[in-house]
């Protein structure tokens, strides 16, 4: 089956390829990290696979980040959170915007972790810097995760 899907994907422009691949990494809990991997497996090559993952991951991302950004400007003001976004400022308090860019994908993904900092008061600055290196780290870590299992999978 792996190897028919990878024929498909042989024959199918780039454009395609970059773009599917892009699109899967735009959405929330499939991110770079598992865009990238299932490019890889799906036989797109293995930078076209963590590029396209990342920015397209990137590219929600920091639309989601200005979208925080003006929502705390307009709604939130100085009001303290409640229920999980209270659990979320636990953690925020805790690790900093470094610690929840970095780790915070691994319980929720960067777009929500982002606006959620965003919505802290966190410097916009700072959360998109983080959160593009915390992109690029999970995306190259799982698109070559995903590159050597097929590749062992395969037998080569």
């Amino acid at each position: 089956m792996l190897e028919s899907i990878q024929s498909f994907v042989e024959t199918t422009d780039p454009i395609w390829q970059w773009l599917a691949v892009g699109l899967a990494g735009a959405i929330p809990y499939v991110e770079s990290y598992l865009a990238a991997a299932l490019g890889v497996a799906a036989g797109v090559a293995l930078p076209i696979a963590i590029i396209a993952a990342c920015v397209g991951n990137w590219v929600s991302m920091f639309a989601l980040v200005q979208f925080g950004h003006s929502f705390r400007e307009r709604y939130m003001g100085n009001k303290e959170p409640e229920g999980k976004m209270f659990k979320f400022k636990q953690a925020f308090n805790k690790y900093g915007v470094v610690g929840v860019s970095l780790f915070g994908q691994t319980l929720l993904p960067s777009q929500l972790t982002s606006m959620g900092m965003i919505a802290l008061g966190a410097p916009k600055g700072k959360v998109l810097f983080w959160q593009t290196i915390s992109i690029i780290i999970w995306g190259v870590g799982f698109g070559l995760l995903a590159y050597a299992g097929v590749n062992v999978f395969q037998g080569r």
